[in-house]
């Protein structure tokens, strides 16, 4: 998923909140003997990931409003969609869509047993899948989560039924032969053509459910029309359903988002009265909102001021954590220039990432190193270096120009020349706009190119979502915010054709082995192709990783249930938790 950040360009972008500023009684540390020794309330995180800053029901109060600041607004409203697919409409709906698995933040799949009692392989040949949904489940109007559900949204994103769906990603999905209910609709059988490793990442919180009853009043949904017809109707519209513990009710356009419990909820209901996302898109602004009790949450991308700014406040708790978000260079290979492999070898070797890393984050954190592969972390078995072999992010500037002098570019001064004796054009790279490590990054790649002869310009996008899936760059630092499913990740990142493979990056070799990594039940021999897919792709230097990318959660210590999750699922992952400390 996108993000200003996920992707989830993924992946992993920002959220709309609230219409006036939500104030709420997060302000000081507590009292009583379930206060938090102030600023300590993440102390535990790096042990106990998923349970420090736990609190039991009994010592929360009932109600109470909590503001959590967001980046972005929400254009696009179906998370599912190449367009829609960025981290913050991740969080803003993820109360509100059903899904079968989540993120948890020790990086591990959970069955979310509030919609799917089981999930289970009853057979492997063919692989089949079983899902019991919870009878009781069912959307905010009454009607019942069913297997027609399960139905609309294996349709819209197989890449087969609806062509011009454009959805994030087909992985899986294109691999399942059958998708049938039975029990009344309470009981999912879905029958693959091909065995898909990643099974539990289909319907899950990567992706999540959008209703179908309602989908087939904006369209046939037998008929590819009909089904683009409502997935782009889910895209455009503020959604007044839900499937979760909220609803949405009241969005106000680059403001706010504002989310109150579901009433028609069968699970554990909320604690708190609302949650409000507020927009604040310059992340320079966050900690003053903080500080001013205008939020009582941020998770904003890093930033060295922004960072050593909030540790300074009382009653304010903080976490710099690692997982599944990592920072990188993409090309677009749409630009001539740019489809020339030298030249984007040269150029990735020109780029020094441990300076990189030392002029950015590794101000504020000790924890960051090169990053080198493009679809595990270093803390997930599968996990290979793929990339030192090839020398790129060494910053060895020679091997840098001998790359281009082999393949027969000269460089004249300052202006590269490619074989035939024209000049390579400027080109310009793009990032997030507000976001100074970025902004620092890009700068250091133009200093980097300058060296070869390439000019780079720097210009920031307010619309990252808009930015990548148009093609506007030549190329752009962004991050993906990754699930733990990386045998369906990479299906989406980098397969020929796939709406979230932006630069248009295709390698049959690749594709081969993304797909024989994706059928295959052992998980290391699926580690394996995918780790000699990788190395293929690093030698074709179409995306750099640059890091694993650290998130950062501040929020108020009258807040308890609450803590970072660095997957696609961030700390919303168990906003129905949340609550206010007596």
């Amino acid at each position: 998923m996108l993000v200003t950040t996920r992707s989830r360009a993924a992946k992993l972008g920002a959220f709309v909140a609230g219409a006036a500023l939500l104030l709420s009684a997060c302000g000081g540390g507590g009292g009583g003997n379930n206060a938090v020794q102030t600023g300590q309330a993440f102390a535990d995180c790096d042990k106990n990931p998923n349970t420090c800053n736990s609190a039991p029901g009994d010592q929360l109060q009932q109600g109470g409003d909590v503001t959590f600041a967001i980046e972005k607004n929400v254009p696009n409203w179906n998370v599912t969609s190449a367009e829609g697919n960025v981290f913050e409409t991740g969080m803003v709906t993820k109360g509100i869509l059903p899904y079968t698995f989540y993120s948890t933040p020790d990086l591990k799949p959970v069955l979310n047993k509030d919609f799917v009692e089981s999930a289970e392989i009853t057979s492997t040949s063919p692989q089949t899948i079983v899902y019991k949904i919870n009878p009781q489940a069912s959307w905010s109007d009454g009607t019942p989560l069913s297997a027609d559900d399960f139905v609309y949204n294996w349709k819209v994103q197989n890449g087969k039924d609806c062509k011009d769906c454009a959805a994030a990603s087909t992985s899986g999905y294109d691999q399942l032969k059958s998708v049938v209910g039975s029990d009344n609709g309470k009981t999912v059988t879905a029958t693959f053509d091909k065995p898909f490793t990643d099974w539990k990442q289909l319907w899950s919180s990567s992706g999540a459910m959008y209703p179908a009853h309602l989908a087939k009043q904006h369209g046939d949904i037998n008929t590819a029309e009909g089904l683009a017809s409502s997935y782009k109707w889910f895209g455009e519209t503020v959604p007044t359903w839900s499937g979760g513990p909220w609803k949405i009710s009241k969005f106000d356009n680059n403001k706010s988002v504002t989310e109150v419990p579901n009433e028609k909820y069968w699970g554990a209901k909320p604690h708190l009265n609302s949650v409000v996302f507020r927009i604040i898109t310059d992340a320079t602004q966050e900690p003053t909102a903080l500080q001013n009790n205008e939020v009582q949450v941020i998770y904003p991308q890093p930033q060295v001021d922004l960072v050593n700014q909030v540790k300074q406040m009382p009653n304010i708790s903080s976490f710099i954590g690692l997982g599944l978000t990592w920072e990188h260079f993409d090309f677009n290979l749409k630009n001539p220039a740019l489809a020339e492999k030298p030249l984007r070898q040269a150029l990735f070797t020109a780029i020094n990432r441990k300076d990189m890393i030392a002029k950015t984050v590794g101000q504020f954190t000790n924890k960051v190193e090169p990053l080198n592969n493009h679809n595990f972390m270093p803390q997930q078995t599968g996990y290979k270096d793929v990339v030192s072999s090839t020398g790129q992010g060494s910053g060895d500037i020679e091997k840098a120009k001998k790359i281009l002098t082999d393949a027969g570019y000269k460089i004249n001064g300052s202006q590269l020349s490619d074989p035939s004796g024209k000049a390579v054009p400027p080109m310009r790279i793009r990032y997030t706009v507000g976001n100074q490590i970025r902004q620092n990054e890009c700068e250091l790649f133009a200093q980097a190119a300058a060296q070869l002869g390439v000019k780079v310009n720097v210009q920031s996008t307010d619309d990252l979502g808009d930015t990548t899936t148009s093609g506007d760059y030549d190329i752009i630092v962004f991050a993906w915010v990754a699930s733990p499913f990386p045998f369906a990740g990479a299906v989406q990142n980098w397969t020929t054709g796939s709406g979230s493979n932006y630069g248009k990056y295709s390698s049959k070799q690749v594709d081969d082995l993304i797909a024989q990594a994706n059928a295959e039940t052992d998980q290391t021999k699926a580690a394996d192709l995918l780790n000699q897919a990788d190395q293929l792709m690093s030698e074709d230097a179409y995306v750099l990783p640059l890091y694993q990318k650290p998130t950062f959660i501040a929020a108020s210590d009258k807040i308890a249930n609450i803590r970072n999750n660095s997957t696609l699922d961030a700390p919303v992952y168990n906003m129905a938790e949340w609550g206010l400390r007596k």
